[in-house]
Order: structure tokens, then sequence, then C-alpha cells
């Protein structure tokens, strides 16, 4: 448990981060496989993956089809609405795995048996997804497994964010990339991609993956069967951070109506603005202070946002982001030196 919390406060990226998890977690719940996924927390859909010894890629897109659209045992979207957010397929299905669809049409045939899975949530927000792999011929995971996998889901769920979101307040400037366009065949294969498209696309692609990108699948499933009238109204969008340290938002529609009609999927680089929710959730802040985060992600001076906020200028540049909140703090106190000297 201390290692992983340590590891979350150890500032890594995302593949290190899961990559150290995955050497600390083997340790004590023992597995042959295992996979990270990030998630768009304001959607839930799927922006990346880790994955050591996990599936095969000619599965991914199947795999992304039924997270998204179909119903099956133990969804990250489904563990994250549950009491608690870990469980393990055998203990789900009461030993028949096959009554999974995955299970039935990706799992066994890839060789793996039993599967342990949860959903990473913090303080209601659900950052990513852990899934562990079991060859067949090795034993279930146990009850036990199950409940420490899910006690670690908090603070998972913390050194994922931090691994996603410490980039999004650096400084960088790049508000002139140019918007990419895809095209999707219902096989969700390109039939069309302008120059930007591709661009985006070396970003997010992972060397060791030729399939599509997770987060292009999420959206062109998610746009799918809101056009078919499936779903909540849920957004197909998501926001993920590239290769690069640029932040990418990808939103999904239909070219029509009809059963299989094309997805378009448009790739933009995410504004300042588009960011502070995310920088937000990073820093837990209060209502009163997101408020604060947006207006200063728009550009806005301590003094208009006074106005807008209705608060003082002291009081605004209180409530700011934590990095602009510690240059107030350091400021003061040389004042207050100063004065005293």
């Amino acid at each position: 448990m201390w290692d992983i919390v340590r590891l979350s406060h150890r500032g890594l990226g995302v593949r290190d981060f899961s990559r150290a998890v995955a050497r600390a977690l083997r340790r004590v719940v023992p597995f042959d496989g295992f996979c990270v996924v990030t998630v768009d927390p304001a959607t839930l859909l799927q922006t990346g993956e880790v994955v050591e010894n996990g599936l095969p890629d000619w599965a991914m897109g199947r795999l992304t089809q039924i997270e998204v659209a179909e119903a099956d045992v133990n969804r990250f979207v489904d563990l994250a609405r549950a009491t608690r957010p870990a469980a393990s397929l055998s203990e789900a299905t009461g030993g028949d795995l096959d009554r999974s669809v995955r299970q039935r049409e990706l799992r066994r045939p890839a060789g793996f048996e039993d599967e342990m899975r949860a959903a990473l949530v913090d303080g209601g927000d659900t950052w990513g997804g852990l899934t562990l792999l079991r060859e067949a011929g090795t034993a279930d995971f146990t009850p036990d497994d199950a409940q420490l996998i899910a006690s670690l889901s908090g603070p998972l769920a913390q050194g994922l964010r931090r691994a996603l979101l410490v980039a999004a307040v650096k400084d960088g400037n790049h508000d002139n990339a140019e918007v990419g366009v895809l095209v999707l065949a219902e096989d969700d294969s390109i039939e069309l991609a302008n120059a930007a498209a591709q661009e985006w696309l070396d970003e997010l692609r992972q060397p060791e993956h030729a399939h599509l990108p997770i987060v292009i699948q999420a959206v062109a499933t998610r746009a799918r069967r809101a056009a078919a009238g499936h779903g909540s109204g849920a957004a197909a969008r998501a926001q993920i951070r590239t290769a690069s340290g640029r932040w990418l938002v990808a939103t999904g529609s239909m070219l029509g109506v009809a059963p299989g009609d094309r997805a378009a999927v448009i790739l933009e680089e995410a504004q300042s603005p588009a960011l502070a929710p995310l920088i937000a959730d990073a820093y837990g802040l209060s209502a009163r202070e997101r408020s604060v985060t947006q207006l200063v992600a728009q550009g806005l001076p301590t003094t208009k946002i006074a106005t807008v906020l209705y608060l003082s200028p002291r009081q605004a540049a209180d409530r700011g982001p934590p990095r602009r909140r510690a240059r107030t703090r350091r400021r003061r106190a040389r004042e207050r030196g100063s004065a005293a000297r």
C-alpha cells in the first residue's frame, strides 16, 4: 500500500507510473499481464493505455466497442459506480467466465482466464482503470485480492491524475495548431485524414501498438451509439495529453444516420479555458476556486476577476490556482519583511 502511495508522489509520467505500479502489485497479487487505461473524467471515455503482455492488437478495437457500447461484466464505468470499485471476473460470474463477452471473444482466444479489474476513482472522479490478467492454467484471483486492489483505487487514481495533469499547468503556446479531420468506416479503418490529423495520430500512437489510438475508437463508438438513439446522451468527446505534452480534444460525430454510415473525429488543441476544469480537479479546488481558475485561464487580470466574482483583489489572488497563490504568499512575505526593516 505505502509503495503505491509513494509512487503517486514521485512525479512520474503515465507510462513510468503504470509500470512501477505493476512491479509493486506483482509482489502481493501475482499476475501474468496488466493494462492501465486513462479516461477523461468528464465523459469516462478511454484516452490511452499502457499494456504489458495484454491482449493483442487485433483485439483492441473490439474491446473498446464492448467497453463503450455493450453490456458486459465489470466494465470500468460500472465499477466506478459500484460500492467496491474492484472485482475479479471469476467472482462476478460465479466461476462461469464465459458469461463475459470479452472473455468469450477476446481473452480466452488470447490464452487468458481470470481477470481483476478496478476503476481508479478519487473524490468521485474516475481517472483510469486497471486490469490484471492471469493465463489459462493458473489460479483465480481471490476475494482478498479484490479487496486489496479496491483499497488501492484512490491512491492509484491520485497518482494517475498527477501523471496526466502536471503538464497541463506548464507554460506553452501552441494556439496556432491546425484542426485534424478523420473519417472512419464502420470497422474504424481510416477512410480520410487530413495532414493535421496525421500529425495528431503520430503523437497519439504508441510505438508498440499499431492499432488506432484508443481515444479515437472511444469517441467514434460513442458517436455511433448516440446517432442510433442509445446511451445516456453523454458527449462523444475526450481530452488527452499527447506525447509532446500538448492537450488534444477529440470530438466524434456521424456523417449520416443510417447503419454503417461513417464517423468523423475532429482533433484540435485544447485551449487554456478548456483545461481549467482538469487543472481544478487535479488540485481538488473548491467551487469558488474553480471559478477563479477558469477566469485566470481566460487571461483576466486580478482586478477584473474580482469584479466578475464580487471579490476584493486580495480575495481573488488568495483563491486563485495553487501556483498563483504560492506566488502571492511569497510576495506578501517579502512585503512584510521590508516593512519590518
